[in-house]
């Protein structure tokens, strides 16, 4: 049989392709083995940097030209340690050890297609949706911010992905951790999305919140701004250049605001090489939400709850890639947020996304980008179809399209029908067809949607006899001729997996077609509202969520008939205010949607009254009396029922949320305390109030900072006392065992000295020699701990470096360290060799084998060094973790902080054979002890530059 030729010889007669690609093929198989989730080992390319990019140290380089001779039957020289640092440096010595090739012929470029992908079911956070989107069709585009003129803006997932990560980098670099609240005050924008998974990269929570509007209501803004970020406890406000002007008042006024950044800012820091583990039930979002119920509150919704509401929304749309996405809604909007760019971002349907402000100005432009993105799915408020029908005349939408609708939700405030019927009928001549028009019901607390009709089967509406409903809470369904009656949009039925249901007063759940209050549970609940124990528990009855409306079921839809709080009793009546408040809006002299209509008491008869309140621009006193009487006449004609009260006020009156709805509780408090009749305030006396009030909180936030600063000083000169005395002891003292037992003990009283308690756990005793101890690295100080805990002598692995320190040299030498050379892989090769002699002689080697630590919180990949070390000895790995110390001393950080240390000393774990594979299993099953323990995210795929 002819002998076998080898890989080289075979390469020699083909192109030099493939030689490079056996060279690579071996690279990328030894970075596998070494690191098999790293995502970078399928990314290995002929520049690729062999330490940053590929994390192969001396010892696996060493392997490496081990592989390399076997496979093409050649041998290289060892000087190539120290010289390769990049596989086209190893093509180019297998090359030069054998015969020339001839020239490869170029290949073409892969051509690039947007084609359908699949959703990623696998991913459990929102994180891992867009790390597989990113990873998988990188080139396909996201979202599309529309522009005035010109094209949109796209933003492809690979660039959201890793912008994300450059602004995570910022974050973390400012001491952001896990759990960690971050505002984010941003207009829609490209920023915006940056920073939400920025946020959610580093394992904090974005909670956003909406811009400064008007500056005439600077000063009620900014305070219910603070009184959010207050209870979110924010650590961060994520903003624009614009907003930091004045949100820097907010310094003042939240006592746990350290940081008002920008996106450019925070993307000038070293990138997130990847984003930081988070379980699903990890919260992802808290959205602060007010309705027409008062003060804010923060609903806290988990990866879990939100991929629930997504998958379950687009189950009943049938979404995938194939749709195409256009919404103007609110990023800070749950509708906007979750339902429009989240749900979007997951089926990997492209979304334009405009501006709220640029659909307000022009309405038609919301309907033109339907037709030139050939959107599949939109969704507004009811009064955007309203808007519509109201300021689009049909000059500016001629050849108009709208065919390419599947469905367009209405939502997020009461749907009218009279605004569905004439939406449809005034659209139909573009396209739109009544089956399009799809009434929803949701709510934050159940992350955004919670009930969806069937896809396609277009608006239902119920029309029932009003004095049943007011009087009895029964919607008897009225008769054809019926005059008295009052008609409602079914708002679809329960999401999969969800469950709705209708009970009274006393918890018991009514038939259908009985009128009560509106309860859900299901995946997309949330657990409460954040830092608010009172309204969390009046938010659960039970495993049941309220949603704090009311309604019936017919037929298996959902009728909302209105808000629990909103509701006026008089007469033995139930009243909504929302048919009063359209009916007031439509009359000439008032601004539609611009009208509350809420109960106020009357303290001398006990009974509440029917309050109006009405913005107008109307000045003449004739004028707005006649005004007044057509509200009085609308009433009467609606209700059968005069108004106690007309109050007629200025524009920009009425507080509303950030999603446009009425206030009515906030308008109700105005009305009663008379401030309704208050003249607004300049903007520049509203600032000084403001800058006033947060004098306290500032003064206490420098207290803080001073007790912090004192502390820090103490424990750098406890730190030198000890030092000043314990360093020429160590030079002078003739044993090596005196040496260690007197740092051992000056370690222990300088952690008992600066408040810093250490307490040791061990699943066995540590062995007193014939050992190997390794640990995780987080901070200056973990040496130090090491040697107060651990009893004996300890010879520890330090950087070359070190050596020729003036103080740190001659002390570590006198302690027994060995140092190796970090970034001469020869010579790293050479002291590992030093090591092992040590070792042979019976000496505990102490390894960190991270080889450097940051400030960042994570367990880094561990080298092969010590584990190498020990399979060829037969040693023992004892595997201890460090825990506290990154808080009490960061790197790149000289401010102490006081705070316990635990360490853990895990049972030796002996190696089961001495060749690289042995190594390999070793380092994995320490690593994984410490990683169990270290209570820190898993940032094995990380590559950290060792510092000098």
């Amino acid at each position: 049989m002819p002998e076998a030729k080898s890989d080289l010889e075979r390469a020699s007669m083909r192109p030099v392709e493939d030689a490079q690609e056996i060279v690579l093929e071996v690279v990328r198989g030894l970075v596998i083995e070494l690191h098999p989730d790293m995502v970078e080992s399928r990314l290995v390319q002929l520049d690729s940097d062999l330490d940053r990019d590929l994390a192969l140290d001396s010892l696996t380089r060493a392997e490496l030209l081990l592989r390399l001779n076997r496979k093409f039957k050649v041998q290289l020289p060892e000087r190539l340690l120290g010289e390769v640092s990049r596989p086209r440096d190893l093509l180019n010595a297998v090359l030069a050890a054998g015969a020339a090739v001839a020239p490869a012929a170029p290949r073409p470029a892969p051509l690039l297609t947007l084609e359908s992908v699949d959703e990623p079911l696998e991913a459990k956070t929102l994180v891992e949706a867009l790390a597989q989107h990113a990873k998988r069709h990188g080139a396909r585009e996201n979202v599309l911010l529309w522009r005035a003129e010109g094209p949109p803006e796209p933003l492809t997932y690979h660039d959201l992905y890793h912008a994300a990560r450059a602004a995570a980098g910022g974050l973390i670099e400012r001491g952001v951790g896990s759990g960690d609240r971050i505002a984010i005050m941003l207009p829609t924008s490209r920023d915006f999305f940056v920073a939400f998974f920025a946020v959610l990269f580093c394992g904090a929570v974005p909670v956003p919140i909406y811009p400064p509007f008007r500056l005439s209501q600077i000063e009620d803004h900014l305070r219910r701004q603070a009184g959010i970020l207050s209870n979110a406890e924010a650590c961060a406000l994520i903003t624009n250049d614009e907003i930091r002007v004045v949100g820097r008042l907010l310094y003042g006024l939240v006592g746990a605001l350290q940081h008002i950044v920008t996106i450019p800012e925070l993307s000038s820091a070293s990138p997130l090489p990847t984003p930081l583990p988070a379980p699903p039930d990890a919260t992802a979002l808290i959205q602060y939400t007010s309705g027409s119920t008062g003060d804010p509150k923060g609903v806290v919704l988990t990866h879990a709850n939100l991929l629930a509401n997504i998958r379950a929304m687009g189950a009943v749309l049938k979404a995938s890639s194939a749709d195409r996405v256009v919404s103007w809604l609110p990023l800070y909007h749950d509708m906007g947020l979750i339902g429009c760019w989240l749900g979007s971002l997951y089926y990997g349907a492209p979304a334009l996304i405009m501006s709220p402000l640029s659909f307000l100005v022009d309405p038609a432009r919301w309907l033109w980008a339907i037709d030139a993105h050939k959107a599949t799915i939109s969704a507004a408020p009811n009064f955007a179809y309203e808007l519509c029908l109201k300021a689009i005349d049909d000059t500016k939408i001629t050849n108009l399209d709208l065919s390419s609708l599947r469905a367009i939700m209405n939502g997020a405030e009461p749907v009218s029908p009279t605004s569905i019927a004439r939406f449809v009928q005034r659209f139909s001549a573009y396209g739109f067809q009544h089956q399009m028009m799809t009434p929803v019901y949701g709510l934050a607390e159940n992350a955004v949607g919670l009930a969806f009709p069937p896809l396609g089967r277009g608006p239902l509406i119920d029309r029932v006899d009003r004095k049943a409903l007011d009087r009895d809470s029964v919607a008897r369904v009225a008769d054809a001729s019926g005059e008295d009656v009052i008609s409602l949009v079914a708002c679809g039925r329960p999401l999969p997996h969800h469950e709705i249901r209708i009970v009274d007063d006393s918890s018991r759940e009514l038939p259908e077609r009985q009128e009560g209050r509106i309860q859900f549970r299901g995946p997309s609940a949330t657990r409460g509202y954040f830092q608010n124990p009172e309204k969390t528990r009046a938010l659960f009855d039970g495993d049941w969520l309220e949603t704090g409306d009311r309604g019936y079921v017919a037929g298996g839809d959902v009728f909302v008939t209105g808000r629990i709080k909103d509701l006026i009793k008089r007469a033995g009546r139930n009243i909504y205010p929302q048919e009063l408040e359209e009916a007031v809006g439509s009359l000439e002299g008032t601004r539609k949607g611009c009208v509350a209509v809420f109960p106020a008491l009357d303290a001398r008869a006990g009974t509440e009254r029917l309050i109006v309140l009405a913005e107008t621009r109307l000045t003449e006193d004739a004028r707005r009396e006649s005004l007044r009487k057509m509200i009085v006449e609308a009433s009467q004609a609606l209700l059968d029922l005069a108004p106690d009260e007309v109050v007629l006020v200025p524009p920009h009156t009425i507080p509303k949320t950030s999603s446009g709805k009425i206030r009515r509780s906030a308008a109700r408090a105005m009305f009663e305390s008379g401030r309704l009749r208050v003249k607004s305030e300049s903007p520049q006396l509203q600032l000084v109030r403001i800058a006033l009030s947060g004098a306290a909180p500032r003064l206490r936030k420098a207290l803080a900072n001073l007790a912090t600063s004192a502390y820090n000083g103490y424990a750098w000169s406890v730190l030198a006392f000890i030092g000043v005395c314990v360093w020429p002891c160590v030079l002078a003292t003739p044993k090596r065992s005196w040496r260690h037992r007197l740092v051992s003990a000056a370690a222990r009283s300088f952690f008992r000295m600066i408040g810093c308690p250490l307490s040791v756990t061990r699943d066995a005793p540590l062995p007193p020699d014939n050992a190997i101890l390794v640990a995780n690295h987080s901070s200056y100080l973990d040496s130090a701990v090491l040697v107060a805990v651990c009893a004996g002598e300890l010879s520890f692995i330090a950087k070359e470096e070190l050596a020729h320190q003036r103080v740190a040299g001659p002390f570590l030498q006198r302690l027994g360290a060995i140092f190796v050379r970090r970034s001469d892989p020869a010579g790293g090769v050479a002291d590992a060799r030093e090591a092992l002699k040590s070792a042979r002689a019976g000496v505990r080697l102490v390894w960190f084998p991270e080889g450097t630590f940051s400030r960042m919180p994570g367990l880094l990949g561990f080298h092969i060094g010590a584990f190498s070390s020990a399979a060829q000895l037969g040693l023992p790995i004892v595997p201890i973790t460090i825990r506290g110390t990154r808080s009490i001393l960061r790197s790149d950080s000289w401010l102490f902080r006081r705070g316990p240390i635990a360490v853990h000393i895990g049972a030796p774990i002996a190696p089961e054979g001495d060749d690289f594979q042995a190594a390999i299993a070793l380092r994995d099953a320490a690593r994984q002890r410490i990683l169990e323990r270290c209570g820190e995210p898993d940032l094995g795929h990380e590559r950290v530059a060792l510092t000098g």
